[in-house]
């Protein structure tokens, strides 16, 4: 991988590290009552959601708690295994990315567009939400150009047929 795959992993790998700590600090919040989260937490979800205006958190409709559902459950867990993939340098980093890129494409798509079509939302609060969208194509495209083209075996060498022995 080149400088510019480098560049990628190093951009993915910080986007996933806040994932890990926001989804189950901040989003998480969305999905439990407030009264088992540390009053600093709440503070601060209270002040974002005023601040920028964000809506879906504050009116909770069922549409967005499944998916902070899908995102604690499915999403969170596969940004943990990328951030291990892209440090340990594994193999298998371009499937997880792939993954992860379409399942927060897909959920990006419903919440743009309910966030647009109902124009309850601030240009602050789509320039919020924009970034997750890029980070999704730049997971997905990870996935998808590091994935293509490869015949490798588990361990991440290429495979070379055997010879075939002479009498």
């Amino acid at each position: 991988m080149g400088v510019s795959g480098k560049l990628l992993d190093a951009i993915l790998v910080i986007f996933f590290l806040v994932i890990a700590v926001g989804a189950p600090l901040i989003d998480s919040q969305t999905c439990f009552p407030s009264h088992i989260f540390p009053g600093y937490l709440v503070d601060l979800h209270a002040w974002y959601c005023r601040e920028y205006g964000d809506y879906l958190l504050v009116e909770k409709p069922d549409f967005f708690v499944g998916l902070v559902w899908l995102e604690l459950l499915f999403q969170w867990p596969l940004s943990l295994i990328n951030i291990f993939g892209i440090l340990g340098g594994k193999s298998w980093v371009g499937t997880t990315c792939l993954i992860y890129g379409v399942s927060v494409m897909t959920s990006m798509a419903a919440i743009m567009a309910e966030m647009i079509g109902s124009g309850k939302a601030s240009e602050k609060l789509l320039k919020m939400y924009s970034p997750f969208v890029g980070f999704a194509i730049l997971a997905f495209l990870r996935g998808l150009f590091t994935s293509c083209g490869k015949s490798s075996s588990g361990n991440g060498k290429r495979l070379v047929p055997a010879r075939k022995k002479r009498a």
